[in-house]
C-alpha cells in the first residue's frame, strides 16, 4: 500500500510541484494518472521512489514514511520500486541481456554487476523476463539496434528482472506510434494482472487511460482533482481535469483506435 498524506513539494525557485495530495493506492491496482504537461504527474510518480523529495507531509510505503529514508533504506526502497522511463534508459552499447541484468544491480551489488558476475539464476530470470515481453530473440543485439517499441519492452523486462513490488511508468508510450503504444500498455496490464504488481502509469492520452486503467487520478497544477474508477469517468470528467474542452489530440483520435484494430497480437 502507498499512502500520500497531505503531501506537498515546493521547489527551491518557489514552483509548486505537489499540493496537499491525499491518495491511497492499494496493492495490485493498475492506476493511470492523467493531466496536462506540468500538472504534477511525473512529480507524483517520482516521489514514490524519491527521485524527487517532497517538502511536506508523509509518504507511506509498506507502512513506513519513506521521506525519512536515506542511505541504505533508500537503496532498499529503489530495489522494490521498478521504474520505466519515456526514453527507455538503456545502455545503447550494451546488448539486451546486459541491459536486462541491470535490474539485478540492487540485489547483486555494483561491483559484481560491473564485472558481469551474475548467477545462473539471474541470467535465467532475465531470459524469462524477455520471453514475457516477446523479445528474447534479441538477446545479444545491442540496444541501439532496436526500435523504440522493442527498447521499451527491454526496459519492461529489466524491471521484471528486478522483482519489484511496485512498477512506476512515467509516460512510457509518449515516444511511440499508436499500435506500438497499445502493445506496451498490454504488456504492462498483463504483468499487473499475472504478478499482482501495483502499477502506476502517467499518460497524456485519454482513450488509453480509459482502456487500461482500473482507476484514474486526474491532476492539475499539482493537485488531485479527480480520483475514481475508470468506469465512472466521462468526457466531462476529463474536461474538468484538463480545465478546458477536450480536443482531438487529447484523445489521439480515431487513428489510435483504427490502428489498434489492425494489431493482431504483439510486434
Amino acid at each position: 500500500m502507498i499512502q500520500f498524506k497531505d503531501l506537498g513539494l515546493v521547489y527551491p525557485n518557489g514552483t509548486v510541484g505537489l499540493k496537499d495530495v491525499n491518495v491511497t493506492i492499494n496493492d495490485g491496482e493498475f492506476v493511470v494518472i492523467v493531466g496536462l504537461s506540468g500538472a504534477g504527474k511525473s512529480t507524483f510518480i517520482r516521489s514514490i521512489n524519491r527521485l524527487v523529495t517532497p517538502t511536506s507531509g508523509e509518504l507511506i510505503v509498506d507502512g513506513e514514511d519513506i521521506l525519512k529514508y536515506g542511505g541504505r533504506d533508500l537503496r532498499k526502497l529503489r530495489t522494490k520500486v521498478g521504474m520505466i522511463f519515456q526514453n527507455y534508459n538503456l545502455v545503447h552499447r550494451s546488448n539486451v541481456l546486459k541491459n536486462v541484468l541491470a535490474g539485478r544491480l540492487g540485489h547483486t551489488g555494483t561491483l559484481r554487476s560491473i564485472l558481469s558476475l551474475f548467477s545462473k539464476e539471474d541470467v535465467g530470470l532475465a531470459y524469462e523476463s524477455l520471453q514475457r515481453v516477446n523479445i528474447a530473440d534479441k538477446l545479444y543485439n545491442r540496444a541501439d539496434e532496436l526500435s523504440g517499441g522493442q527498447q521499451q519492452r527491454v526496459s519492461i523486462a529489466r524491471v521484471l528482472t528486478q522483482k519489484p513490488s511496485y512498477i512506476l511508468a512515467d509516460e512510457p508510450v509518449a515516444s511511440l506510434d499508436p499500435p506500438t503504444s497499445h502493445q506496451v500498455m498490454t504488456y504492462l496490464k498483463k504483468i499487473n494482472r499475472e504478478d499482482k504488481i501495483t502499477t502506476i502509469v502517467n499518460l497524456h492520452f485519454i482513450d488509453m487511460a480509459m482502456e487500461y486503467a482500473d482507476r484514474i487520478i486526474g491532476m492539475r497544477a499539482g493537485e488531485v482533482v479527480f480520483d475514481g474508477p475508470a468506469s465512472e469517468v466521462t468526457e466531462q470528467t476529463f474536461e474538468e481535469i484538463y480545465g478546458r474542452t477536450i480536443r482531438e489530440d487529447d484523445l489521439r483520435g480515431g487513428q489510435m483506435n483504427s490502428d489498434k484494430r489492425k494489431c493482431n497480437g504483439y510486434e
